[in-house]
């Protein structure tokens, strides 16, 4: 038995696993509290179950050859000590592994990271503690992260890192700083994603939201710094 909890599904997705096509798990639950976050409902760990775990791996079962992949998202999957299990039942089915995470946990991120084969890895802030915390709304050390990205890069495995571009608390010149930043230890893969305002944003424009992008010469730049750069708007 599963223990794991699902806040939602996605049965067929060609956008949250690069070149495959995936089925998506959002594991509920987030110690974070992102300004930005789009899933809010995902990040209440008590929240009622809305997936039966069992039923959705007996799709997948009849999935197999169709899809490709299977892609742990959330939330944070990182935050489910069921999440290894999980992973080890998808890949037995012969799916590729995805994961969706802000690395929060380096001790549980080090247990999953050899069972999967590509990871999506969230870059929240410049790193700076105080910076950092303010756009997690969390007092996650910063030291947690930083192990995280660092034990992904040494690991060998397939991963891209992003940073979604919210005008509220990033600017700029942080998006140079965080670039910087993860260059100098090793990234080669790197994507800017648009803020698109949540409902209670009544303060970003959409010329603010685009000011990351019409910047043509941090757009050069970081096409220069990274072997693989784009923009997902």
């Amino acid at each position: 038995m599963l223990s794991i909890k699902i806040g939602g599904a996605e049965r067929f997705s060609l956008v949250d696993y690069p070149d495959k096509i995936a089925a998506v798990l959002f594991l509920q639950g987030c110690p974070w509290r992102c300004p930005f976050c789009y899933n809010t409902h995902l990040q209440n760990s008590q929240a009622v179950e809305h997936i039966d775990a069992e039923a959705f791996f007996s799709f997948l079962e009849k999935r197999t050859g169709k899809l490709d992949a299977v892609v742990f998202s959330g939330g944070e999957p990182l935050l489910q000590a069921g999440l290894p299990d999980a992973v080890k039942r998808a890949k037995e089915l012969g799916f590729c592994i995805g994961l969706h995470t802000g690395g929060f946990n380096p001790k549980a991120f080090a247990e999953v990271l050899p069972l999967v084969d590509w990871v999506g890895f969230d870059v929240k802030a410049p790193f700076d503690e105080k910076h950092y915390q303010r756009a997690t709304c969390s007092q996650t050390p910063l030291k947690n992260i930083l192990k995280s990205l660092d034990l992904l890069i040494k690991s060998g495995k397939d991963f891209e890192v992003r940073t979604t571009c919210d005008p509220r608390l990033l600017s700029v010149e942080d998006i140079y700083t965080i670039a910087d930043s993860l260059k100098a230890r090793g990234v080669t893969n790197y994507h800017l994603q648009k803020y698109r305002p949540i409902p209670s944003d009544k303060q970003s424009t959409e010329t603010m939201c685009n000011s990351f992008f019409a910047d043509k010469e941090l757009i050069s730049y970081l096409k220069e710094t990274f072997k693989i750069f784009d923009v997902r708007m």
